[in-house]
């Protein structure tokens, strides 16, 4: 990635637990469809990105945010030959649904209701939220997270519509999907699928995209992926994931995943597994062993002190 110019960093910060951090640059990466189980808030700050939404392609470019609610079926890529740089939160549904209640009049589900909004100084939150986490800033980025969440809402929220299985197709589709969950590692074919629910292939596959946004075989692999990710957050080794989860191999993991999360799953894991710096820098320092006493040194000059000014997020930020 590096060779490329592209480069990104998927974290966690303990401080806040419900919430996922991506800071990115990216070039030729294609993003394919697929769904994510928390909100959306990507800042840009250089470049353009368009992503498929609901049917359509939308365009964001510096100083805009795109904004996808959960299980919502998207894509993502470059729309200029740069590519887009930005920065992203993914806050839980449960957060979110926690700050609207207490900042918003929004009743039922909160959600966003425009995929783009035009808003440099939300940017400039979502990436202030970024550098405070890589402080280690507990205060600063629980605070910055909720105002810029609340920003959103109050200028692009509204209730999201209730998904209700009513019609015998969205029936056929849950049926099928649950079918695909408890049996993710080595799924039926789709005739298969289709005849154990009493219904024909074509049919079965127009259902499924109608009420997912996707076929079912690219619904598994995002499944997979959510999955391995659960796996690579516990613990367990790459390899053993992709196994475990249905792909035939750790290179068919490595593919798919950077394809859906933007790293790939061995710096996905290094950032959040176990051992991982609680701040979200990647494995923790291991404790050294103590050794001989150091000889005293001469005093000597004292040192001018260096200041520790991250550059690239004052940049990001736009401050």
């Amino acid at each position: 990635m590096a060779g490329s110019g592209e480069r990104a960093r998927h974290w966690r910060y303990e401080a806040l637990p419900d919430v996922d951090l991506l800071r990115a640059r990216y070039v030729r990466k294609t993003f394919v469809r697929h769904t994510h189980e928390h909100f959306v808030i990507a800042g840009i700050v250089d470049g353009v990105e368009v992503f498929r939404h609901r049917g359509s392609d939308v365009t964001v470019g510096a100083g805009a945010l795109a904004l996808v609610n959960p299980d919502t079926a998207h894509t993502g890529r470059a729309a200029v030959p740069e590519g887009w740089r930005y920065g992203a939160v993914y806050p839980s549904p449960e957060l979110v649904a926690a700050i609207a209640a207490e900042t918003t009049a929004i009743r039922g589900t909160p959600g966003f209701v425009s995929p783009m909004l035009d808003d440099p100084y939300c940017v400039a939150l979502v990436h202030r939220v970024l550098r405070a986490a890589d402080e280690g800033n507990a205060l600063a980025a629980d605070t910055l997270l909720r105002v810029a969440v609340t920003r959103l809402l109050r200028s692009n929220g509204g209730p999201l519509p209730q998904r209700q299985v009513r019609t015998a197709g969205a029936h056929l589709a849950a049926r099928a999907r649950a079918v695909l969950e408890e049996r993710m590692a080595e799924p039926p074919t789709l005739e298969r699928l289709a005849t154990d629910l009493g219904t024909s292939p074509f049919a079965l596959l127009r259902a499924f995209r109608d009420v997912y946004g996707m076929p079912p075989h690219t619904w598994l692999t995002d499944a997979r992926v959510r999955r391995a990710r659960l796996l690579l957050d516990a613990g367990t080794a790459p390899a053993e994931t992709a196994v475990a989860v249905g792909f035939t191999d750790q290179p068919h993991l490595n593919r798919h995943f950077a394809r859906i999360v933007g790293v790939p799953p061995g710096a996905y894991q290094r950032e959040r597994g176990p051992g991982a710096d609680p701040r979200g820098r990647g494995p923790a320092a291991r404790p050294r062993e103590p050794g001989p006493a150091a000889r005293p040194r001469e005093p000597g000059p004292a040192a001018r002190p260096r200041g520790r000014k991250n550059v690239q997020d004052a940049r990001d930020a736009g401050t």
